[in-house]
């Protein structure tokens, strides 16, 4: 199931919100798509990331994909963790999992995004 807390991207990424803070990672679905995660690429802090643009890049057993920012702003945090243990990702992708945080330098961005209940519609809708 997908938190309620969350915002999710067309793109399969989330976004959790604290101020004008916000934690970034991929989906559960993303992640169970990819398969094994074995190598994770991440940006440096104090990089500026664009909504709609990489922001890092997963490699797993299956293939390697760009992890899509759902917002702008700039690198304040990395998860150091998964780049010691990218399986982290595959274990819990909504909580230790995550991959940036990201101060966000357009709030309004997140209108844009999806609730739980419309992502898991659209995770329907596109495996149909």
């Amino acid at each position: 199931m997908n938190p309620e807390d969350l915002k999710y991207s067309k793109d399969h990424t989330w976004v959790r919100v604290e101020d004008d803070e916000g934690t970034v990672g991929i989906t559960n679905y993303a992640q169970e798509s990819l398969g094994d995660i074995v190598y994770v690429d991440v940006p440096e802090e104090d990089d500026d990331v664009e909504a709609g643009e990489e922001v890092a890049e997963v490699e797993s057993t299956k293939a390697t994909s760009s992890v899509i920012s759902p917002v702008s702003g700039t690198v304040i945090e990395v998860n150091e963790d998964i780049e010691d243990s990218p399986d982290t990702i595959n274990e819990d992708p909504y909580g230790d999992g995550w991959i940036v945080r990201i101060k966000l330098s357009d709030p309004s961005e997140l209108k844009g995004l999806m609730d739980a209940d419309a992502y898991q519609t659209f995770v329907e809708e596109e495996s149909d």
